[in-house]
C-alpha cells in the first residue's frame, strides 16, 4: 500500500533507496578498516536508522519535485489520476475523490511497472509482512528482521524467476539482508531453494554461493530449504514466524521484529481494463505481449519496462525502450530496441556484477564443446591492510572456443562490481575477444585490472585445468 510520487519503482521504492542504503552499509564497513589505516575510532559505532531514512527520502522527494519541474518545463501535461481504458483511444482517469477526466490519444504507452507480491497462501502473511517497497519508507528501524524469498511450490513461478533473470525477486531479497546486516541488525534470510536462481550457477564454486558465503561471514543468517507456513503475531507485538525444514522434515518457529516478503513482483496492470481494449498479456504472468517494436496486439497501443513479457527488470532498459519509440513515433527513426549483453548488478555487501551469458545459457546455446571458460579468484588491494577476507573474490569470462575467442560473458564478484562491469559492457557489446582484452592495459592496482590479465583456463567439459600466460 505504500504510496510515492513521480519516479516509479526505481527512484522511490528501487534502485535509489536501495544503493543508498548499501552505501550506508559500506560505510559501516570502512569504519572497521579504517582502524587498520590509524584512524582511532571510539567503540561501539552506532547506527540510527532514523537518520539514514530521513536522508534517503528526503532525495527520493527532491527526485519527485524534480521530475515534475521537468515535464512542466518540457510542457509535458501530467494527470494525478488512476487510469483505464474506456476504449482503444480513451482513458478514463478517476482523482481519489472519485472525479473524472477523460484523455483522449492516438497514441498511448503503458509504463506502471509492477508491485511486489504477497504468497497470500501463507496464513497471516498480508495481516504482518512487510515488502521491500515498504522498507525502504520505514520511519524506524525495522529490528530482528527475517527476508523470506523462493521460488512458489508451483513450478509456474519457478519457471517466471528462471527466464526473466532480473525478476529474480532474491536479489532485492539479498540485497536488503545485506545492508540490514551491515548496518547492525539481526538478519535472517529463509530461502526455499538455490540463491539467485536466474544467474550464473556454474564455476569452480558457484557464483551465488560465492555472493551468500560472503554474506553469512559477515553476520546475515540463512535458513535454507525452507519455507514459511503462518506469521502470528505475540502479545509482545513481535512476529512468530512458522516454517518447515524439508531437509529434516520438521517444524520450526522463532519470533522477529518485522517480516519482509520477497517473493517477486506482479505487473500493475489489473486495473487497466486491457482486455477491453484487446491488449494481450500472457496469462500466467501478467505481462503485456510486446513485439520487436515496443507495440501491443493493439498496433497504437505500446509499452515498456517490467510490465513487458520477457524483457529485463531494469531501469536503464526501460528508459532506453521508451527513447527509441518516441524517436519511431515522432523523430522518423526506425532504431530498436537491443536487449542483449545488457549489464546488471546485484548490491549485495560483496557485489556481483554480469553482462551476456550465463556459463549455462552459452552451453545451451553454442554446446559445451564450444565454449571456453577463464576464471580466477583475486584479492583487491583494499582488503590487505585491513586484514579482509578476500575468498570470495571471484571473476569468470565465458568465450567462444573458436579462433577469435568472442566473449560472451562477463563475471564479477568484488567490490564496486557495477563501475567494473560498466565499463567492459561496452567492450562486449562490441563484439571484444579474449586476444583483444589480454592486449588490454589494466589500470594498477585495480580490482578491475584482475579481469584484464585473466590467464586461469578451465575447459568446459573436461576435469583438468590448464595454466598459462
Amino acid at each position: 500500500g505504500t504510496k510515492w510520487g513521480l519516479g516509479g519503482t526505481c527512484v522511490n521504492v528501487g534502485c535509489i533507496p536501495k544503493k543508498l542504503m548499501h552505501q550506508a552499509a559500506l560505510l559501516g564497513s570502512a569504519l572497521k578498516d579504517a582502524q587498520h589505516y590509524g584512524w582511532n575510532i571510539a567503540q561501539p559505532v552506532h547506527h540510527t536508522w532514523s537518520v539514514m531514512a530521513q536522508a534517503v527520502q528526503n532525495y527520493v522527494k527532491s527526485l519527485n519535485w524534480g521530475h515534475r519541474v521537468q515535464l512542466q518545463d518540457k510542457k509535458v501535461k501530467y494527470f494525478n489520476l488512476k487510469g483505464s481504458f474506456s476504449d482503444p483511444h480513451t482513458i478514463r482517469g478517476l482523482t481519489k475523490a472519485g472525479k473524472e477526466t477523460i484523455v483522449t490519444a492516438e497514441n498511448i504507452v503503458i509504463a506502471t511497472g509492477g508491485r511486489p507480491k504477497y504468497p497470500t497462501h501463507i496464513a497471516g502473511a498480508l495481516e504482518y509482512g512487510i515488502t521491500s517497497d515498504d522498507l525502504f519508507w520505514l520511519k524506524e528501524s525495522p529490528g530482528k528482521t527475517p527476508l523470506v524469498y523462493y521460488p512458489f511450490i508451483l513450478h509456474l513461478y519457478e519457471i517466471i524467476v528462471y527466464i526473466s533473470l532480473t525478476d529474480d525477486p532474491q536479489d532485492v531479497s539479498l540485497e536488503c539482508a545485506g545492508f540490514l546486516t551491515g548496518i547492525g541488525l539481526d538478519t535472517t534470510v529463509m530461502m526455499r531453494s538455490i540463491p539467485l536462481r536466474g544467474f550464473d550457477q556454474v564455476s569452480l564454486k558457484q557464483m551465488a554461493s560465492l555472493v551468500t558465503e560472503h554474506m553469512e561471514s559477515y553476520g546475515t543468517k540463512f535458513l535454507k530449504r525452507c519455507f514459511p507456513t503462518k506469521v502470528e503475531k505475540l502479545e509482545s507485538k513481535r512476529l512468530q514466524v512458522t516454517w518447515k525444514n524439508t531437509d529434516l522434515g520438521t517444524e520450526e518457529t522463532d519470533s522477529f521484529d518485522t517480516v519482509m516478503w520477497a517473493v517477486g513482483r506482479a505487473p500493475d496492470t489489473e486495473t487497466l481494463n486491457l482486455e477491453t481494449v484487446g491488449v494481450k498479456t500472457n496469462s500466467e504472468t501478467g505481462k503485456i505481449i510486446v513485439d520487436a517494436s515496443e507495440a501491443t496486439s493493439v498496433p497504437h497501443i505500446y509499452a515498456v519496462g517490467d510490465i513487458t513479457e520477457g524483457r529485463p527488470e531494469l531501469t536503464p532498459t526501460a528508459i532506453a525502450a521508451g527513447k527509441l519509440l518516441a524517436q519511431r513515433l515522432f523523430g522518423q527513426s526506425s532504431e530498436l530496441m537491443d536487449y542483449d549483453n545488457v549489464p546488471t548488478t546485484v548490491f549485495t555487501p560483496l557485489e556481483y556484477g554480469c553482462v551476456g551469458l550465463s556459463e549455462e545459457a552459452a552451453v545451451q546455446c553454442y554446446g559445451s564443446d564450444n565454449i571456453e571458460v577463464y576464471h580466477a579468484y583475486y584479492k583487491p588491494l583494499e582488503f590487505t591492510v585491513a586484514e579482509r577476507d578476500a575468498s570470495q573474490c571471484y571473476m569468470k569470462m565465458v568465450c567462444l572456443r573458436e579462433r577469435e575467442q568472442r566473449i560472451l560473458g562477463l563475471h564479477f564478484i568484488g567490490p564496486n562490481a557495477g563501475e567494473v562491469i560498466q565499463g567492459f559492457a561496452l567492450g562486449i557489446k562490441c563484439g571484444a575477444t579474449y586476444p583483444q582484452l589480454m592486449k588490454t592495459i589494466g589500470i594498477h592496482p585495480t580490482c578491475a585490472e584482475e579481469i584484464a590479465k585473466l590467464h586461469i583456463t578451465k575447459r568446459s567439459g573436461l576435469d583438468a585445468t590448464v595454466t598459462g600466460c
